[in-house]
């Protein structure tokens, strides 16, 4: 028997949660996150390094080009540079799951 896959809580969720919490209107609440989320592009966007206490660090990595392989085929192909946001979790993070 397949195990059921855990819940998927969106932005509006987490959004609502907090404004129960803090007795903020849902809507306020959700300007905040959407203004978090909008702050943390920018930062990224620009190459800054986020470090949120508590939460972990986001950082953009610069992948270089390299050969790969068609898995279909197996004809080599050149994968062209990129880049990629990478997430390293905080000590207390780690701890608390």
């Amino acid at each position: 028997m397949a195990k059921a896959a855990n819940p998927t809580v969106t932005l509006k969720q987490m959004a609502a949660t907090i404004a129960n919490k803090h007795q903020i209107p849902k809507k306020q609440a959700n300007a905040l996150f959407e203004a978090l989320v909008d702050e943390i592009t920018k930062n990224l966007k620009k190459g800054n390094r986020l470090r949120m206490a508590g939460l972990g660090i986001l950082q953009v990595r610069k992948r270089p080009a390299r050969m790969g392989r068609n898995p279909a085929t197996g004809e080599a192909i050149k994968i062209k540079a990129s880049k990629k946001i990478a997430f390293r979790a905080a000590k207390d993070l780690k701890k608390a799951i």
